[in-house]
């Protein structure tokens, strides 16, 4: 997994003002550049571990943010989803998706 520099989590920017307007008490810092790579990094597989561990009634919760966090990656590594999507489309049609279910064997 990868490592954080800093202790805490990468959240969505409007949660610190949900957690006050709860009562509760935050405090934030803004990444730099290197941090907010790192910290996306280790947001997406957060994201993907609370999938795998999520009941099937809260998996387009979780979806939802891994697809929050993959669009923050494209847009901080300076990628358009337009062209991610374009390459996606190409691909499966090159070499097919994963609705197959196939399996190949060593």
């Amino acid at each position: 997994m990868i490592q954080q520099q800093r202790s805490g989590k990468l959240v969505r920017d409007r949660i610190p003002d949900i957690i006050r307007a709860n009562g509760g008490d935050s405090h934030t810092t803004v990444l730099d550049d290197r941090e907010y790579t790192l910290a996306l990094q280790a947001k997406v597989h957060e994201e993907i571990e609370e999938l795998l561990a999520s009941p099937a009634d809260k998996r387009t919760e979780e979806l939802a943010d891994i697809v929050e966090v993959l669009y923050a990656l494209a847009e901080h590594y300076g990628l358009d989803w337009d062209a991610v999507e374009i390459v996606r489309l190409r691909k499966k049609h090159e070499r097919g998706g994963f609705e197959g279910r196939v399996w190949l064997e060593p």
